[in-house]
C-alpha cells in the first residue's frame, strides 16, 4: 500500500504525518510506502520545520531528512490512498483529479475535522503531533480492515 500525507507547505504537519505512519509501519511491519507533500510549493526542497523535528525526535521519530516537495496530479497515479489535514487541501487536491476513482483515493486524516496548523504557534506542535499520531494509528488499523 502507498500513502501519501498532504498539508499545505509540507513542512509541519505531513511530514509529522508521514514520520508517525511510517513509524506505525515500521512497527507492523507492514512494508508499506509513506510519503508526504504539500499543496502550496513555498518550501520545495526544504527539511522539516525545526520545531517538527524536535517534537518528532522527542518521541523517537526522525524527519530530518525529508525534503518538501509539491503535489501534483501524477500522484494520483503513484499512490493508493492520499491523507490530508484539512478542508482546503482536500479541495485543492480534489480540484487535481481528472475522474471520480482518483478523487476516491483523498480522505482527511480526521474525519470531518481538521488537523490545526501549528506554523505561527509554538505551543501547537506538540498538541498537533500528539493528535496526528493518534489519528495516524486509527487510519492504519481502520486501512489493514478494510484492505481487500
Amino acid at each position: 500500500m502507498k500513502l501519501l500525507m498532504v498539508c499545505l507547505g509540507n513542512i509541519c504537519r505531513s511530514p509529522l504525518a508521514e514520520g508517525s505512519m511510517r513509524h506505525l509501519v515500521k512497527e507492523k511491519n507492514l512494508g508499506w510506502q509513506v510519503d508526504s507533500a504539500g499543496t502550496g510549493g513555498y518550501h520545495i526542497g526544504s527539511k522539516p520545520d525545526p520545531r517538527s523535528i524536535k517534537v518528532a525526535k522527542r518521541y523517537g521519530i526522525d524527519i530530518s531528512q525529508q525534503a518538501a516537495r509539491k503535489f501534483s496530479a501524477e500522484d494520483f497515479n503513484l499512490f493508493d490512498h492520499i491523507i490530508v489535514m484539512d478542508q482546503q487541501n482536500y479541495k485543492d487536491v480534489v480540484a487535481l483529479a481528472e475522474n471520480p476513482e482518483q478523487e476516491k483515493k483523498v480522505r482527511l486524516l480526521i474525519v470531518n475535522d481538521i488537523v490545526p496548523d501549528p506554523y505561527y504557534d509554538d505551543n501547537l506542535f506538540e498538541p498537533v503531533f500528539e493528535l496526528i499520531t493518534g489519528n495516524c494509528a486509527k487510519l492504519l488499523t481502520d486501512l489493514q480492515n478494510t484492505k481487500a
